[in-house]
C-alpha cells in the first residue's frame, strides 16, 4: 500500500468537514479509487460503493433521476448494503459517467445522514457542463501522481529521513553525504519511473524499467483514447496532436510551447480551450509567463506565452530511448532541461503552489516564480 499525502486532508474532511459531500478529482491512474477505498474500509462499518463505468446501466439511470429520492434509492438498491446513520458512507466512483449526481449532491447530503463520496478522472472537462453545481455542499481535493517524497517513502525512505533534509535546507547546511547520495539516486530514478501508482508498484517489486516503460507507454495509450471518447468531436485532432507535442517541445533549448509548431495554427486564440482541456483533464501543466516578476503575478501573465508540461515526469521520459534512460540512471549526464523543468512544475503543482515564469530578452529567465505568504515572489531556477 503505498502511502499518500492525500490520505491527511481526506481524514481532515471527515473529522471537520464530512457534512458535506468529499469530492476527489485527479487524472486518470493518479490512485484515487485504491487510496479511497483503503480510507473507507479502514474508517466506516457500512459501505455502499458504486462504479460508474463498471455499471452503465447504473449511470444513465442516475443521469435521469429527477430527485434526490429517486437517486438515494437507485444507489443505496445498487449497493445491497443496510445502511446506519452516522456510521455509512456511499462511494460513487467515475462519477463523471453521470455527472447529474453532482448537481443533486446537496440534496443528497441535506435529506440523508451519511457521508458521501464522489471520485473520477476528467472532471474539470465533464463538469463544465453541469448546470448548477451546489456551491457549499462540495469539499474537493485534487489527486496528483507521487511526488518525489512519496516516491521516497515508497521506495523505504523514512519519514524522519525527509526531517533532516528540510532542517538541512532550512538551516543552508549540507545535507549528510549518504542521505544526499542515497536521495539523488532515487532522484535519478523517479525522473525515469515517475509517480504513477502502478509504475512506482512494478518499480519497487520489480526493479524491472522494460516493465515500467510498458505500463507507462498503456497509461500514455489511455490518455490519447481518453481525448478521442471525451474531447469536443470536432476538436479530438487538434487535442491530440498538442498533447502529443510535449516531449518535442520540452526538447528545445527554449521550453516555451510554440503555437507554430501545431499544424494549420497561427494565432493561440483559436486554439485556447484545446490546452484549456488538457489541463483540466488533468493530463498537462500549463505555466503562464508574466511581463514582470511583480506580485500579484497572476495580473502580470501574458496571454498565449506559456510551458506545457507533462502531468508526469515519467510519463514525459518513456518516449526516450533505452540508450538517454540508461544515461539519466547513471551519469545524468544528459543535457535535459525540460525534463527537470517537468519535475519541478509537477512538484509545485502537487503542493498546491500557482507558478509562472519569467522570461525577457536582455533581462534573463527565471524558470519559476511563486507566492507565498508574506513574501513578494520567490524564485525558482
Amino acid at each position: 500500500m503505498l502511502k499518500r499525502r492525500i490520505e491527511e486532508r481526506i481524514l481532515n474532511w471527515k473529522q471537520k468537514h464530512s457534512d458535506v459531500a468529499l469530492v476527489v478529482a485527479g487524472a486518470r491512474q493518479v490512485g484515487k479509487t485504491h487510496t479511497l477505498t483503503h480510507f473507507i474500509e479502514s474508517t466506516y462499518h457500512n459501505v455502499v460503493s458504486v462504479d460508474l463505468v463498471a455499471d452503465p446501466k447504473l449511470a444513465s439511470a442516475l443521469n435521469q433521476a429527477g430527485t434526490a429520492q429517486e437517486m438515494m434509492a437507485l444507489l443505496t438498491t445498487a449497493g445491497g448494503v443496510h445502511l446506519v446513520p452516522g456510521e455509512s458512507v456511499i462511494f460513487v466512483d467515475e462519477v463523471q459517467q453521470a455527472p447529474n449526481i453532482v448537481t443533486q449532491i446537496k440534496y443528497l447530503v441535506q435529506e440523508y445522514p451519511y457521508d458521501f463520496i464522489l471520485s473520477g478522472s476528467l472532471l474539470g472537462v465533464e463538469l463544465e457542463n453541469i448546470a448548477s453545481i451546489p456551491v457549499g455542499y462540495v469539499h474537493t481535493l485534487y489527486m496528483y501522481p507521487l511526488d518525489f517524497e512519496e516516491f521516497c517513502w515508497a521506495n523505504e525512505i523514512a519519514s524522519s529521513t525527509s526531517a533532516i533534509v528540510k532542517e538541512a535546507i532550512e538551516a543552508e547546511k549540507p545535507i549528510p553525504q549518504y542521505i544526499h547520495e542515497k536521495l539523488f539516486g532515487l532522484f535519478k530514478t523517479y525522473l525515469v519511473v515517475g509517480g504513477m501508482p502502478t509504475v512506482v508498484d512494478s518499480y519497487v517489486e520489480k526493479t524491472d524499467i522494460q516493465a515500467v516503460r510498458t505500463i507507462q507507454k498503456d497509461i500514455v495509450s489511455q490518455y490519447r483514447a481518453d481525448i478521442s471518447k471525451y474531447a469536443p468531436r470536432d476538436r479530438r485532432l487538434v487535442i491530440r496532436n498538442i498533447y502529443d507535442l510535449i516531449p518535442s517541445e520540452l526538447a528545445k533549448k527554449n521550453t516555451r510551447f510554440r503555437i507554430n509548431s501545431i499544424d494549420g495554427v497561427k494565432r493561440f486564440s483559436s486554439i485556447a480551450d484545446e490546452f484549456l482541456w488538457l489541463t483540466a483533464a488533468g493530463v498537462a501543466i500549463s505555466i503562464p509567463q508574466v511581463t514582470a516578476p511583480v506580485s500579484p503575478l497572476v495580473m502580470q501573465q501574458t496571454r498565449g506565452k506559456f510551458k506545457f508540461f507533462s502531468s508526469d515526469v515519467g510519463l514525459l521520459s518513456s518516449v526516450f530511448s533505452d540508450r538517454v534512460t540508461l544515461d539519466i540512471l547513471s551519469t545524468g549526464s544528459t543535457n535535459l532541461g525540460g525534463l527537470y523543468e517537468n519535475f519541478v512544475a509537477q512538484e509545485l503543482i502537487a503542493h498546491g503552489r500557482n507558478p509562472f515564469y519569467f522570461s525577457k530578452r536582455n533581462v534573463g529567465e527565471l524558470d519559476f516564480l511563486v507566492e507565498e505568504p508574506g513574501v513578494t515572489s520567490s524564485p525558482w531556477r
